[in-house]
């Protein structure tokens, strides 16, 4: 199957749901977005808002900031576990399980329980006494320090191990820091099974492409939690070709071959044909009628190199970098209008003032900024952005474009 980049780039936004528009609504609408982006990767930083709120913001009309964690914590509707912070659906479970009794085996948690072992097995303990334990339960004094990303406490390395091990599970959280309880405590039964090794793989396998849309298979020993061959990944990607679970594309601007899920063939078919897929219809405006403001660690950018070659659009989350470093600003965000990554902008909100502070907007296209349906669009797209945050105010005096600056400012 050949795919010019026009279909790809449709492909990728609307698998997500990011593109022609919103298509879910409300707390349900939610837990069914979370579903089809596979993985909700948490941050704490709140600049704007939390990424993940972001992230939800753009896939769903009326969507609140920590409905995400209603859904998780308190409906148990999905789970957080992985050392990049990620929520799942509940029922898939069973498969990860397989990867927590490969950490505690032969994992990467295997020197934390050489190291600390008896703080391991002391935090065990105390938490099934108590039910529940986080960070702050144990001060400074009474600990051994350590010096590690995963914490300055024994203590903090304990519930870590017994986190990613599977012994414990996220119960809440407070201040966005971890509460841990048993994990019996946290999930029903019935998802506390481990599936069998090879139908964890195939589902994490294939739940990876899924996930990023199309895939080269690279990172596999990652994502499985073992070492495993570039020849084994051939064989299985083999094998789920002749199944036809898998179909191969190729990808006008992309180097080598990729597969995608036989599932996403009709959808890939349609978008050839001009034509929205089934169940891809917007509730309420398109893209091109309402931009939308996509989050920093958005899973359709993640690949940076593949956002550039197909969007033409050279992506950087920068909050890391020095201030001297940073090209564009600490917290910018990228603007799809249509299927296009068409610019971005720096962004913080002042809660104090209830002030939504465009520190600046950049465009791919300068000649954009005049351009009267961009104008209306972003307008459109920051009434929705500002309503999220419960903004009452925006301030653009920063950006230069005078057309943009008058459509921001009146937005709210």
């Amino acid at each position: 199957m050949q795919l010019s980049r026009d279909v790809a780039r449709r492909f990728l936004l609307g698998r997500q749901g990011l593109w022609p528009g919103r298509r879910w609504r409300g707390t349900d609408g939610t837990a069914a977005a979370m579903r089809r982006m596979g993985n909700l990767q948490l941050d704490p930083l709140q600049v704007v808002a939390r990424a993940q709120d972001l992230a939800l913001a753009a896939r769903v009309i009326d969507y609140r900031q920590d409905d995400w964690a209603t859904l998780t914590y308190e409906r148990r509707r999905f789970f957080e576990w992985g050392g990049w912070l990620a929520v799942r659906p509940i029922e898939e479970l069973p498969y990860y399980r397989v990867l927590m009794r490969r950490e505690r085996t032969y994992g990467r948690m295997w020197p934390y329980m050489q190291e600390h072992g008896a703080a391991v097995e002391e935090v065990r303990r105390l938490l099934r006494k108590r039910g529940e334990l986080s960070n702050r339960d144990f001060a400074m004094a009474d600990r051994t320090r350590v010096h590690s990303y995963r914490g300055r406490k024994d203590s903090a390395i304990a519930l870590y191990y017994l986190w990613r091990t599977g012994d414990a599970m996220v119960a809440r959280r407070e201040r966005f820091e971890r509460v841990y309880a048993p994990a019996e405590k946290v999930a029903p039964r019935r998802f506390l099974r481990e599936a069998a090794d090879p139908e964890a793989e195939d589902f994490l396998l294939l739940k990876g492409v899924g996930s990023v849309g199309f895939s080269r298979l690279t990172g596999a020993s990652q994502t499985l939690q073992r070492d495993i061959t570039a020849r084994e990944v051939a064989a299985w990607r083999d094998r789920k070709l002749a199944d036809g679970e898998l179909v191969e594309v190729r990808i006008e601007g992309l180097p080598l071959r990729h597969v995608v899920l036989a599932a996403d063939a009709p959808a890939i078919e349609a978008l050839a044909k001009g034509r929205i897929p089934r169940g891809w219809a917007p509730l309420e405006t398109t893209t091109t009628e309402e931009a939308t403001f996509v989050s920093p660690l958005d899973p359709v950018i993640g690949d940076r190199e593949r956002t550039r070659r197909l969007f033409d659009f050279d992506y950087k989350w920068e909050v890391y970098d020095k201030v001297e470093k940073r090209k564009f600003g600490y917290y910018v965000l990228p603007i799809l209008w249509g299927d296009r990554l068409i610019g971005r902008f720096d962004a913080r909100f002042d809660r104090s003032s209830s002030t939504l502070v465009v520190l600046g907007l950049w465009l791919e296209d300068g000649a954009k900024a005049h351009d009267e349906a961009f104008g209306e669009a972003l307008g459109r797209g920051m009434t929705r952005f500002a309503r999220f945050l419960e903004a009452g105010r925006v301030d653009a005096r920063a950006v230069a474009a005078r057309p943009l600056r008058s459509r921001l400012a009146a937005a709210v």
